[in-house]
């Protein structure tokens, strides 16, 4: 059963300081990018294993069974994006690669 939340309860979440785009030097706006998909991709993998976790948990018959659908398609959403941000990325290179100078 899915339990209410009191507005006590939720925590702010810290923000990622970036660089100004006006002052920021390429290496720096790189470095951010790359922390930002760092990131990105680490909690994708914690999902995953918060999902086998669950799974071995309702296994044994310590967890519902709508948690583990719930944080199983949450994993499989963060997947696809994960996917397709990698997709553009990939696609974004390509065609700086075709451009003629």
């Amino acid at each position: 059963m899915i339990q209410p939340m009191s507005l006590s309860q939720i925590q702010p979440t810290k923000l990622i300081e970036k660089p100004s785009i006006d002052k920021a030097t390429p290496a720096e706006m790189t470095q951010s990018f790359g922390d930002y998909l760092k990131t990105a991709i680490e909690n994708v993998s914690a999902q995953e294993k918060n999902v086998h976790k669950l799974n071995d948990q309702y296994l044994v018959g310590q967890v519902d069974v709508t948690k583990v659908l719930i944080a199983s398609e949450q994993a499989q959403l963060s997947l696809q994006l994960t996917s397709q941000i990698r997709n553009k990325v990939v696609e974004a290179y390509q065609d700086m690669m075709r451009m003629q100078i």
